[in-house]
């Protein structure tokens, strides 16, 4: 699976990839965790009414008209 014959690697990199051989099921869950926190599917009508309801603001806030 990964190619071991590189001159260098790092104690990190050993660990994790010991690690991902004895749990495989963790690739599967961070792409399951992906899915659910930012792989949504957009509602385009929504947002294009979101976008049109903003109100411009004053470049100073506190100034008067």
């Amino acid at each position: 699976m990964f190619k071991k014959d590189t001159a260098y690697v790092s104690e990190f990199t050993l660990f994790m990839r010991d690690f991902l051989e004895k749990n495989p099921q963790v690739a599967k869950d961070q792409i399951e965790g992906r899915a659910r926190l930012w792989d949504k599917q957009i509602d385009r009508d929504f947002q294009s009414e979101a976008e049109a309801s903003n109100v411009p603001r004053k470049p100073y806030y506190y100034q008067p008209d």
